[in-house]
């Protein structure tokens, strides 16, 4: 397994304290940044082995994606320039150039020539409700409020696509995941567009099993446990015993493809969503799966060259995120046992006695050892908020009634480790983006939470407007996270601030610990969000 990263540099002694400032600033920070290379299947299962660090992360993956779709700050895509379009675009056209030799082998077999489209970013593109509206966490009521009012654009490159293929003398089908209720609005969408050949006749959605919307008698699988796959495969096979020649399936999920009946299978980028389903029995679709390597710079460049097929999807993201806290289908961590929780015990077991020793020595020697701890997945857990309630989409009102409530339990083995560090002579020094607003409440909670070394005087947190202490440099309205807490540190060693020597720094973001001023820089694993 791998483990968080731990930034070391040389042991202080009695003797060489005072000139500590300079050297604590100058090492260890070249270590102290993400991880870029990821191998992540798309079920989940990578966590257990993979390590928190080698989870993408969820933000990062955020902002690749915006990044490949150009979207804006509210979540809205670029409908002019970016790299899906480019992607799409080239795609399609080296697509278009096959049709003349599809459509001449359907006729030498005496077939009628088709061509097959998903609907949900395949002809329509959802993009802007499932980051502006949804926040990429799926909402059916949403979705169908969103299909009934035809408020899908083309896909970029799509209409031109189609109507090149139905001038040739292709007949276009549709087969989509959307239900017989949401038929006609889609059909009247396409159109609404540019897309000509579609019709109520030759575009197929999913029965409800409420009347007449019944499972059709052409496809065997059981009504209740109809896969996808079973469903779009036996489709196209349904298409194709009516003298039909499909000469490309297309489709923006594997499950569109999946189970042939198509002489070419076309999958389309898309990295906002993943919708799995199982192969045809005894059928093996070699090839037919999503990536599992990645390469993702954390400010979300990668987004620009890497391909939407290189995007770690953000459904599978989640997945191997819930996979690694033990969350249940709520959102919930699993509070006895999972990966982060092992993890984070091996962590501690293997900085405590290196932790500790400083603490002892630096209370032999005088220079008032101390430990900082930032708050959030450093002392206290905020996973369940993260994911149960904000579903992974950052929401400051709701923080703060968690915060005012104390909901918080303690990060995994960190409790034991801060009292321990404390019994041995180290000073416990908190230092949170959290408001000034919300410091009684986390020092409420820390305590609730089992910790006992942090105090008032030692718990600093973000200060309040027009509050700005004098031994923060930086602009207020520009002050970063490293700014303000690197000089924060740079304070409590000064005289001012109690003189303190630093011997560990613990933090969950790379933010906190960049900027030195402390001994040693301690990682601990956090995929769910990411704060530069």
């Amino acid at each position: 397994m791998l483990t968080a990263s731990i930034a070391w540099s040389a042991p202080a002694t009695a003797h060489d304290h005072h000139d500590r400032h300079h050297h604590h600033r100058t090492t260890s920070d070249a270590k102290l940044t993400p991880r870029t290379h990821f191998t992540m299947k798309a079920d989940g299962s990578s966590a257990a082995a993979e390590g928190g660090e080698g989870i993408p992360n969820i933000d990062v993956v955020k902002a690749t994606i915006r990044t490949y779709y150009g979207a804006d700050s509210t979540g809205v895509a670029s409908r002019t320039s970016s790299p899906y379009i480019t992607e799409m675009k080239r795609l399609l056209a080296a697509k278009e150039k096959q049709l003349p030799a599809l459509l001449a082998d359907a006729k030498k077999h005496h077939k009628k020539p088709a061509i097959v489209f998903d609907a949900d970013d395949t002809t329509l593109w959802t993009y802007d409700m499932q980051d502006a509206a949804m926040h990429f966490q799926f909402d059916p009521a949403l979705q169908d409020e969103w299909v009934q009012a035809q408020r899908f654009e083309a896909v970029p490159a799509m209409v031109a696509f189609e109507r090149k293929a139905q001038a040739m003398g292709f007949t276009v089908f549709g087969i989509t995941g959307r239900n017989d209720n949401q038929k006609s609005a889609t059909v009247n969408n396409l159109a609404k567009v540019g897309y000509r050949g579609f019709t109520e006749q030759n575009f197929y959605t999913k029965w409800t099993g409420v009347g007449t919307s019944q499972k059709p008698a052409y496809l065997t699988c059981a009504t209740v446990k109809c896969t996808t796959v079973e469903y779009k495969a036996g489709t196209r096979k349904h298409i194709q015993s009516m003298g039909y020649s499909i000469a490309m399936n297309l489709g923006d999920q594997w499950s569109d493809l999946q189970g042939g009946q198509a002489k070419q299978s076309v999958k389309l980028p898309n990295p906002t969503y993943y919708l799995p389903s199982p192969n045809l029995p005894g059928r093996d679709d070699r090839g037919m799966g999503p990536h599992t390597h990645f390469t993702m710079k954390a400010d979300g460049s990668s987004g620009r060259t890497v391909g939407g097929e290189h995007i770690p999807n953000i459904d599978a993201v989640k997945a191997t995120i819930r996979t690694y806290y033990g969350a249940d289908s709520s959102g919930r961590a699993n509070k006895a046992d999972s990966p982060y929780i092992r993890e984070m015990a091996a962590l501690t077991r293997r900085v405590k006695p290196g932790v500790l020793a400083a603490c002892r020595e630096g209370k032999r020697h005088g220079t008032n050892p101390a430990i900082v701890l930032d708050a959030d997945d450093t002392t206290l857990w905020t996973y369940d908020m993260e994911d149960a309630a904000m579903h992974f989409q950052f929401d400051p009102a709701l923080q703060d009634e968690w915060v005012q409530a104390k909901r918080f339990r303690a990060t995994p083995s960190m409790v034991a480790l801060a009292n321990d560090a404390a019994k041995n002579g180290c000073a416990i020094i908190g230092l949170t983006g959290r408001s000034a607003s919300q410091k009684d409440a986390t020092l409420a909670n820390l305590r609730d939470a089992g910790y006992t070394g942090f105090t008032a005087a030692n718990y600093l947190t973000k200060w309040a407007p027009g509050a700005q202490p004098e031994y923060i440099t930086c602009v207020t309205s520009k002050c970063s996270t490293i700014e303000y807490k690197s000089q924060t540190r740079a304070f409590k060693e000064s005289k001012a601030g109690g003189r303190y020597h630093i011997v560990a720094n613990f933090g969950d973001q790379y933010s906190d610990l960049i900027g030195g001023h402390a001994r040693t820089s301690v990682k601990l694993p956090n995929p769910t969000y990411y704060l530069p």
